[in-house]
């Protein structure tokens, strides 16, 4: 983090000798020694933070991009379901009609009437030779 090399590090610890004295030095390394830790696991606290705040933004990126693309599947289905629906039902409409065709409604008799009268057709008809 910062850059302080040894021979900087010597020069510090030369003035802190001189300005502090021998007597209370030890107790002021100490200290600093549990100030820089404390600097330091805020720091890593802190840099976990951001790395987590980061990966769940990109969490929920990626949730609403397959919620979108499951939506879209989900529409493609629905829309490839009507469309075998509306197949099927011109075929079941189709075979109706050709159910109809092939078996025409038959006439009913009248009522009070006997048996339905037979028209001859011309080929059943018998005409009189001369």
């Amino acid at each position: 983090m910062f850059d302080i090399g040894f021979s900087e590090i010597v020069v510090i610890m030369v003035v802190a000798l001189v300005v502090i004295g021998p007597e209370r030095l030890p107790k002021v390394a100490r200290t600093m020694g549990l100030l820089w830790s404390r600097a330091q696991r805020y720091v890593n606290g802190v840099r976990a933070d951001i790395e987590r705040d980061m990966q769940m933004e990109e969490l929920k990126q990626l949730k609403l991009k397959v919620e979108q693309e499951a939506a879209a599947a989900a529409q493609t289905a629905n829309q490839a379901v009507r469309t075998v629906d509306d197949h099927l039902q011109s075929l079941q409409a189709e075979g109706q009609a050709a159910v109809e065709r092939a078996n025409p409604p038959r006439s009913v008799p009248a009522a009070g009437g006997g048996a339905p009268k037979e028209i001859a057709t011309p080929e059943q008809r018998q005409f009189p030779i001369d």
